[in-house]
């Protein structure tokens, strides 16, 4: 290995080192800190995120990309460290270090605002702060030549390559198909659900999804689990990969489905190869691609009949009272029901994109200015009820419903839609290398399925990017018909369509 190569890797390890520092406040902002830490950790934040971008950007770094660029051969993992390492470099040449500073303190008071104003329902709490965030967005963009749109910037960070036109024209299609299904499950008889809205033992519950996600593979000895306002996953190394996860006594069992779609990211990030620790190699190559491993356990495996016929002897002796006289054939049902609903999180599959797209509609306003932050909760609410047919009733339950805008993550909605889309075409090309995977799923095993996402997906960290590797695994780009088949398929048998 040349000694350039050394001195960048030793230097972007560093660089590592600061973001994963800066990862483990984050996560214990949401866990442990109390309500009175929020300035001093916003401080911590910004001069973490401020010294790690000013060794990124160095005069040295650059130096050291320009004399490598040539040195590998293409595909080769030292190739394509300096490639997406260069593409890194370029982006956060144009961001002032001060301005990183900058946003976290601002996002770090957000965040504090939005916990306050989602649990007072009172979005005006949170308005000064999101005012202030998008401020920073429109700064932010400005460091960048102008594209076809000003989102197209943003959207990049999460999808690298993908422009805001390819994913309205992807949405749009969609939204028909979508509209369409839901149209023919209003006419159909409704499923009985009742039984999953009792009140269940919490304790019970949560152990019951750590007895699930141990089985679906998640490695405990580089893992954990703690409780937090929001669920989400969050990585300091390949061999740390912590979830969190929340009750809801309103939707009790929603916190099992969490539990499986947190340990599809960590699952994600405990199986990339090792030799990418502490480079720009490390981590998922997208978001949506994150999201298609966390989609894919939650619902093509954990709302699978033959999931259930293996889980639900154990979930039925877990909870007798709650679910005497259910079979498992109702309770599958039950779990999939399609019924326009409130919160994202917890929105069935059929409804879960049209989510999606409102956040997205209301993300490209506030960019390019046609939507004001004060305006959000009325728009929000139009636009639920053109979507969805339904009324927010509060803040909580409405605009102030997800975390990501107050930590600055405007351009990463749409990412959880086309994270829908992936894990469909994903399916169809595993249900075809393994030919029994209903089959082993019905006797609780998992590790064949594991191991395909592992070999074909995970190990490849950020080496390709996220088209790429959905055009190497399964023959095409990201693509809405695999999606709607799945769905179509689903739903007919569920609902008799």
């Amino acid at each position: 290995m040349s000694e350039k190569l050394n001195q960048l890797k030793e230097i972007l390890g560093e660089v590592s080192d600061l973001g994963h520092a800066a990862s483990v406040l984050g996560w214990d902002q949401n866990v442990n800190m109390p309500p009175l830490g929020g300035e001093a950790r916003g401080q911590q934040l910004a001069t973490l995120g401020k010294i790690a971008q000013e060794k990124f950007i160095s005069d040295q770094v650059g130096k050291l990309l320009d004399d490598l660029k040539n040195e590998f051969a293409p595909g080769s993992d030292e190739a394509d460290l300096i490639r997406v390492t260069s593409r890194n470099y370029e982006k956060a040449k144009r961001v002032p270090s001060e301005f990183i500073a900058e946003q976290a303190i601002v996002t770090t008071k957000a965040f504090e605002a939005w916990v306050e104003a989602r649990g007072k329902s009172d979005f005006s709490i949170f308005r000064p702060h999101l005012e202030k965030v998008v401020d920073l967005v429109h700064k932010y963009i400005s460091f960048f030549p102008a594209g076809n749109h000003p989102y197209d910037t943003l959207l990049d960070d999460y999808e690298p390559g993908m422009k805001t036109s390819e994913v309205q024209e992807i949405f749009s299609g969609l939204r028909v198909k979508q509209v369409d299904l839901i149209k023919k499950i209003r006419a159909a008889k409704q499923v009985k659900d009742d039984f999953l809205h009792k009140k269940y033992n919490e304790k019970k519950v949560w152990d019951f999804g750590e007895a699930i996600i141990t089985k679906f593979g998640y490695d405990w000895n580089r893992g954990r689990q703690d409780k937090a306002p929001h669920p989400f996953e969050t990585t300091f190394s390949i061999n740390d990969v912590r979830i969190t996860n929340r009750f809801e006594p309103g939707s009790p069992l929603s916190t099992l489905f969490s539990a499986m779609h947190e340990s599809g990211h960590a699952m994600y990030e405990q199986g990339i190869n090792p030799a990418y620790e502490r480079t720009p190699l490390e981590g998922g190559t997208s978001l949506a691609v994150h999201e298609s491993q966390s989609r894919l356990w939650e619902n093509l495996v954990g709302r699978s009949l033959p999931f259930w016929e293996h889980f639900f002897p154990e979930i039925k002796k877990a909870f007798p009272a709650q679910l005497d006289g259910v079979s498992v054939k109702s309770f599958y049902k039950a779990i999939n029901k399609v019924e326009p609903s409130l919160i994202r999180v917890n929105a069935d599959e059929a409804t879960y994109n049209l989510h999606i797209m409102l956040r997205l509609e209301l993300e490209i306003g506030m960019v390019d200015g046609t939507m004001k932050v004060k305006d959000l909760p009325e728009i929000w609410n139009t636009k639920m009820k053109e979507y969805l047919g339904i009324t927010p009733p509060n803040d909580a339950m409405g605009v102030l419903q997800d975390i990501h805008w107050s930590g600055g993550s405007i351009g990463y909605f749409s990412t959880y839609a086309l994270g829908n889309l992936v894990s469909a075409q994903l399916w169809e090309k595993i249900n075809k290398d393994i030919k029994d995977l209903d089959e082993q799923i019905r006797r609780g095993k998992f590790d064949a399925l594991l191991a395909w996402l592992h070999e074909k997906i995970h190990v490849y960290g950020h080496k390709y990017d996220p088209q790429d590797i959905v055009q190497k695994v399964t023959g095409s780009k990201i693509d809405s018909a695999a999606y709607v088949r799945y769905l179509t398929k689903k739903y007919t048998d569920i609902y008799g369509l």
